[in-house]
């Protein structure tokens, strides 16, 4: 991006976007931000960021919009219609849409884009609110390729990594398969450690066989580290992948995949909602199949 168009608005200043945002201002981008919350807009102010009155105050005059929002109703209702913020945006403006939502909501939003001439970047982001102040997100991106390569200065403020992926819905598929990896690993790592602790094996003793065996990926690592103290505090709610899940089932109904061990999965977090988990973090299937095992908690 040249020089004249670092002024950067920021809509959603969430657990993500607030630190987003803090990093691209970091990053020497004048931000302007906005959201619906009156706590999240007076934590932005208490950390330096501009408030804008209105979502089209933020977006008036900015070359590059960046959106963070929890779900499609959230997508839908800030950026489409006549009051929305694609209406609000200039011709020639960039969107970077950082939400993961379904391919069919981001499918309406590069409909609307592309009629006022607004480049479209599809660019969740990957990782939780626990490391975004970090700036180790990783980010997959989709739309015009010329509008990614003019942005990617943008991108490195608040990702470690980006990965462009194709003109349309890829990176949203990139996304939800990701998911879905890690929702089918919850609950694989949750029967693992049940049937461990029922054969008789020690609590730590078990976490540190996963840590040191050929299943040690980076997901098992960052979970394993928090299960030794029985950390269920949430970086990531069993809410939010019940949520996750219901969109990858219905983009692999769209596409004829059949989704079978993601449709159980669904199953198990949202029992994990009906008893009362659902702000947890998403590897409380771990204390899922511990009441269906009959074992109460481990001795650490």
């Amino acid at each position: 991006m040249t020089d004249a168009s670092r002024n950067v608005a920021f809509i959603g200043i969430g657990k993500m976007g607030l630190p987003m945002s803090a990093l691209v201002a970091k990053a020497g981008y004048a931000v302007t931000a906005f959201d619906q919350s009156a706590a999240r807009i007076n934590e932005a102010r208490a950390q330096g960021i501009s408030i804008a009155a209105s979502p089209a105050e933020a977006v008036s005059g900015k070359a590059a919009i960046i959106t963070s929002l929890p779900d499609d109703a959230a997508l839908r209702g800030a950026l489409l219609g006549p009051a929305g913020l694609i209406a609000a945006m200039a011709a020639g403006s960039v969107l970077i849409e950082t939400s993961t939502v379904s391919v069919e909501a981001s499918t309406e939003v590069a409909t609307a884009a592309q009629a006022r001439g607004i480049a479209y970047l599809r660019s969740p982001v990957s990782g939780n609110a626990s490391i975004v102040h970090t700036g180790a997100l990783t980010c997959f991106v989709s739309g015009p390729k010329d509008a990614f390569d003019n942005a990617k200065p943008l991108f490195a403020a608040f990702t470690r990594a980006q990965t462009y992926l194709g003109p349309a819905e890829e990176a949203r598929y990139a996304k939800l398969s990701v998911n879905l990896m890690i929702a089918v690993s919850a609950a694989m790592m949750a029967e693992s450690l049940a049937l461990a602790r029922k054969g008789g094996i020690a609590w730590q003793d078990i976490l540190k066989v996963l840590d040191d065996s050929a299943v040690a990926s980076p997901m098992v690592k960052y979970k394993t580290a928090p299960l030794r103290t029985r950390d269920f505090e949430s970086t990531f709610s069993c809410k939010q992948m019940a949520k996750d899940l219901d969109l990858i089932l219905g983009a692999g109904h769209a596409v004829g995949v059949p989704l079978q061990l993601a449709a159980q999965v669904r199953e198990t977090y949202g029992s994990l909602v009906a008893q009362g988990d659902g702000d947890t973090d998403f590897i409380a299937t771990v204390k899922h199949l511990e009441r269906l095992s009959g074992l109460g908690e481990p001795k650490l």
